[in-house]
């Protein structure tokens, strides 16, 4: 059994190896299997961070065990991905240790508990450090938990699933997780029919759809000058402020989630930032994990 974390912006981590902008880990072994896990900081500023924990999924003995993965894509600095690294998991375990069990309804509390406490440091470090509430993180996260998969998605990460195809030996994809970007139709509409009478809910910008002309995302964790009115001025940056007051938060922290039952043709799963998606589709990520040779890491 193996209880670790496995952080890929931590220099020297004896988990993993550094090649240049390169980190990776070409295999371990978890609860169910085996990874691989590896980053490219792709700006002069890593703002990502990734997690695996497999073992206790709670702080008791007679909670659930199984294993747990996180993807943290952050915009706009480092800290809300590093402070979800360093907490939703433990939130996580506290609910799962209330409630004796992994849930859908657990997931949302750890993932509104990060949230609301991460608002609040932004509040206490407001005339200190006001570029905090320009902050955020994309959070996906997944658990394998007696032989159920559940998802928790906040922001436009992606989970894909390689399940033998039958009749074949090509892997199938399928995409588990729900995205929240304002490029998708229906990510537009969900902000309209929330906010009738703001128009400008969603701008196009440089040929992007963007939530307020700023953001690409509609749920994060973080952003609090999109959340809460009280951080829209200064000392906030003008280019983050806007014109006119809002009464109702403009982005939310509540995840997608979903509850998978694993089949015995699930082969893997891929978990991935945008910066991948964006340059290749599910099948082809689900064609390089299948063909790559076992010792060489799936690059995100």
């Amino acid at each position: 059994m193996v209880k670790s974390c496995w952080n890929p912006s931590a220099e020297g981590d004896s988990g993993g190896r550094v090649d240049g902008l390169l980190w990776c880990k070409d295999l371990g072994q978890h609860m169910y299997g085996e990874f691989s896990m590896a980053v490219i900081q792709a700006n002069s500023m890593l703002e990502d961070q990734s997690q695996i924990e497999s073992g206790p999924l709670s702080s008791t003995t007679s909670g659930p065990y199984g294993t747990f993965f996180g993807v943290y894509d952050g915009h706009g600095g480092t800290e809300a991905s590093r402070y979800v690294n360093d907490n939703l998991f433990s939130n996580l375990k506290s609910f799962a240790s209330e409630h004796q069990e992994i849930s859908a309804d657990v997931l949302r509390k750890a993932f509104s508990t990060t949230e609301e406490n991460f608002l609040s440091l932004v509040r206490k470090q407001w005339h200190v450090k006001p570029h905090m509430a320009s902050v955020g993180s994309c959070c996906l996260i997944g658990i394998i938990c007696n032989g159920l998969l559940y998802i928790a998605n906040a922001g436009d990460s992606r989970v894909v699933l390689g399940r033998s195809g039958r009749g074949t030996k090509q892997a199938k994809a399928m995409q588990l997780s729900v995205e929240h970007n304002a490029s998708i139709d229906t990510v537009r509409e969900e902000l309209r029919s929330l906010h009738p009478n703001d128009p400008h809910i969603v701008v196009k910008k440089h040929r992007v759809w963007r939530v307020k002309g700023l953001i690409q995302i509609s749920r994060s964790i973080g952003d609090a000058y999109l959340k809460k009115a009280e951080f829209n001025k200064e000392p906030l940056l003008p280019k983050f402020r806007l014109p006119e007051p809002f009464q109702k938060p403009i982005l939310s922290a509540e995840p997608s989630v979903l509850v998978h039952k694993l089949h015995p043709d699930d082969q893997f799963l891929i978990f991935a930032s945008d910066g991948l998606w964006e340059h290749i589709s599910n099948q082809e990520a689900v064609k390089i994990v299948q063909t790559s040779p076992r010792n060489v890491s799936f690059q995100r």
